[in-house]
């Protein structure tokens, strides 16, 4: 039979002071204790106890000091190879020898401690081991995050003593931690994850209260600082405490964090500086943390072996192998950078067999100066070591190679088949670019091809339509495979056809012909149904994507309904369109590339400076397009266009001007006024280009069009 409970029973089962307990159940992070036979009795004895508990703190409430939790940073951690002393070394290197940094890879991230350095930049960080990656996540990630509930989490989980059983103290014991201590860490980290399940906590906040475990673990651990043994006989004269972690709440909205193979992640992304600190010798991190690797996993896998460790094959590193000059080379191929920044440091044949270095400095630079010119600067280190070598003439070394490869970015297409995009002018256009530039602002964005493809990873993107800003956000936010998932689920689902899996003679049609026959039904369904839908979540800008792949010759068009109009295409999602649109969210991912959807006048400019540029391709006056129907652009924003050039110029911007001077016979005579009254300050480049994809509304082919590239430098 349940048992009714005094106020002082209540305490002394929770192990709980009275201001404390208040506070617990006042804020909903506690309730009455159960029992092996249920429930306690909500009698009312026990109701009375309950209150006489709150009527004494909610009179001294006004004197009570809130509860706090202590803070923690980055660097209050325990792990090999750790660079935290070296930041002014690493930091003052990048500040001396590397210009236009806007973008930054941490791809053998360890603690965070290097990216943390680069905070104000776009950061994308890397790490094999999960409980890095989460800590990461934790330290970097964009999601926001809400203080209060994350802070009361802790103190509750500060406060809390439970008694019962669980993966952690049924299997590590009085090992690396006490019985008290092992069952109140798998309490927490039990709880942390039915939070997440309940949707309770988002995935940034269950990244720092995990972090914040983990840290707690690390201070107390009965081992001399990994896990590959514990001290026997050791005496836990320490327990858990868990800090909060002093994570931003501002992080860069584009920061990016991974879990994954590094040689297999350069293969998708690109920065500006991506700096290396790979294992140096045999020794596996997988074997020194596999502790923290199994609680921050929380797959509650069977351990073995005097370490109590977890299965770890696959988190094997061939870094710390003879495989790691093959890997170093294979990665250093791939990366596609500015600049590289290895440190490695000369432990070549200075400690024992596994302390050695597994790459040799001869190897370095011989793959470093096929990438690119390498420098080396070095700086004195205290080695690790267990004790029993004296190694001397230490240095840590940082390589830093200038790759030869990223003077001109490989140039990717927009998924989108924008009227007047600019892809196969880029080539003409990009030479004309200043090589400076550490903000570029595309006013007209459109499709995104020149924007996309500029020698600078800090991009604005703005255009007036802002379906096209939310859906490049869609991909840019949206995990890769779950956006090919939706649109292969859209696909399916409204029937239309996927030649890339079947081919065309499955839907009895072929290439020439094209595939509006078979799809004109559904797609008209696909039309209605998204005109119809009021859900502005991702679904809903996939599902337009999928529409306009569908759509007459892949374009976007509204009526004054606002209302998608376009007829059916010839074309669908096929393997060219795939390959398109992975290549450039791989490259929207990387990029610090901010969407905004705002009247080119309205656009903030207080903070542009002469190395921003600016590049503005409107609609053009004497063209007939479909974003330039509804009186889109008018001789009234020409006119206006031109002054806030000027504006521009006046202030030391440089900028240039997409346009036409002529076109099928009428010109554009208030571009060229301003062009005259301009004389000495803007400079015409002619471009050689027609656009194929409005050929067919062009009668007569021999009409000249004069496309040029506007500048004021």
């Amino acid at each position: 039979m349940a048992t009714p409970l005094t106020s002082n029973a209540i305490l002394r089962e929770l192990n709980l002071s009275k201001s404390t307990f208040y506070y617990l159940l006042k804020n909903n992070l506690i309730s009455i204790p159960t029992t092996d036979s249920g429930r306690y009795v909500w009698d009312n004895e026990t109701l009375l106890a309950l209150k006489s508990i709150m009527q004494e703190c909610e009179q001294v409430e006004t004197i009570m000091e809130q509860p706090k939790v202590k803070r923690t940073k980055i660097n209050n951690r325990r792990y090999l190879g750790n660079k935290y002393k070296l930041l002014d070394f690493i930091t003052g290197t990048v500040a001396n020898e590397c210009t236009g940094i806007n973008t930054v890879a941490d791809i053998f991230a360890g603690t965070g401690s290097v990216a943390s350095a680069f905070a104000d930049k776009k950061l994308i960080t890397n790490d094999f081991l999960y409980f890095n990656y989460i800590c990461n996540v934790a330290w970097f990630g964009a999601e926001k995050y809400d203080e209060e509930k994350v802070e009361n989490l802790l103190f509750y989980y500060n406060a809390v003593q439970p008694k019962e059983e669980n993966y952690m103290s049924l299997n590590f014991a009085d090992t690396f931690f006490s019985l008290e201590d092992c069952r109140k860490i798998g309490f927490i980290r039990e709880d942390i994850e039915k939070n997440y399940r309940e949707n309770k906590i988002n995935a940034r906040e269950r990244a720092i209260l995990i972090t914040s475990l983990l840290y707690a673990m690390d201070k107390i651990a009965n081992t001399c600082g990994h896990y590959d043994a514990y001290i026997k006989g050791g005496v836990f004269d320490k327990h858990l405490e868990l800090c909060f972690p002093m994570a931003s709440n501002e992080n860069n909205e584009n920061n990016q964090c991974y879990c994954e193979d590094s040689n297999k992640l350069v293969e998708r992304i690109e920065a500006d500086l991506v700096y290396i600190d790979p294992p140096y010798n045999s020794r596996q991190y997988c074997d020194a943390y596999h502790l923290l690797e199994n609680v921050a996993k929380w797959e509650k896998p069977a351990v073995t072996g005097v370490a109590l460790k977890m299965d770890r094959k696959h988190l094997k590193s061939d870094y710390c192998t003879s495989s790691a000059t093959k890997a170093f080379e294979d990665l250093i191929s791939k990366i596609k950078a500015k600049y590289i920044l290895l440190s490695y440091n000369n432990m070549a044949n200075k400690g024992n067999g596994r302390s050695n270095a597994k790459i040799s400095d001869d190897d370095i630079m011989r793959i470093l100066s096929r990438k690119g010119k390498v420098k080396v600067f070095s700086e004195e280190y205290k080695a690790f070591s267990a004790g029993k070598s004296n190694i001397t003439d230490n240095q840590e070394r940082l390589f830093l190679c200038e790759c030869y490869d990223y003077k001109q970015k490989e140039l990717f297409q927009s998924p989108l088949n924008y009227m007047g995009g600019k892809f196969k002018l880029l080539p003409q256009i990009l030479p004309h670019f200043p090589q400076d530039i550490e903000c570029f602002v595309d006013i007209f964005c459109g499709g995104g091809n020149v924007g996309i493809n500029v020698p600078c990873n800090k991009v604005i993107f703005n255009d007036n339509n802002s379906l096209l800003r939310y859906m490049f956000g869609t991909f840019q936010n949206l995990d890769k495979q779950s956006t090919f998932e939706m649109i292969d689920a859209i696909i399916e689902h409204y029937g239309l056809s996927n030649t890339d899996k079947y081919g065309y003679d499955y839907y009895g049609c072929n290439s020439a012909e094209g595939l509006a026959k078979y799809n004109s039904e559904k797609y008209i369904k696909l039309r209605d149904d998204f005109n119809h839908n009021a859900n502005l979540e991702y679904n809903y800008y996939v599902m337009l994507y999928v529409l306009i792949v569908y759509a007459f010759n892949n374009q976007i068009r509204f009526n004054k309904k606002g209302e998608f109009n376009l007829p059916v295409g010839k074309r669908d999602f096929n393997k060219k369109m795939r390959e398109k649109l992975s290549a450039f969210i791989d490259r929207l991912k990387s990029g610090d590339y901010k969407f905004e959807s705002l009247d080119f006048r309205e656009l903030p400019n207080d903070d542009w400076t002469e190395k921003t540029f600016v590049y503005a391709d409107p609609p053009y006056l004497i063209a007939c397009a479909t974003y330039n129907e509804q009186d889109g652009w008018n001789e009234t924003l020409e006119r206006e266009l031109h002054a806030y050039l000027d504006k521009l110029h006046e202030r030391g911007i440089k900028f240039a001007l997409s346009n036409v001077l002529q076109t099928k016979g009428r010109q554009n005579d208030i571009l060229l006024e301003w062009l005259n009254k301009n004389i000495g300050k803007y400079r015409v480049i002619y471009l050689d280009y027609t656009y194929s994809n409005s050929n067919y509304q062009i009668k007569d082919r021999t009409l000249k069009t004069d496309e040029v590239l506007i500048v004021n430098y």
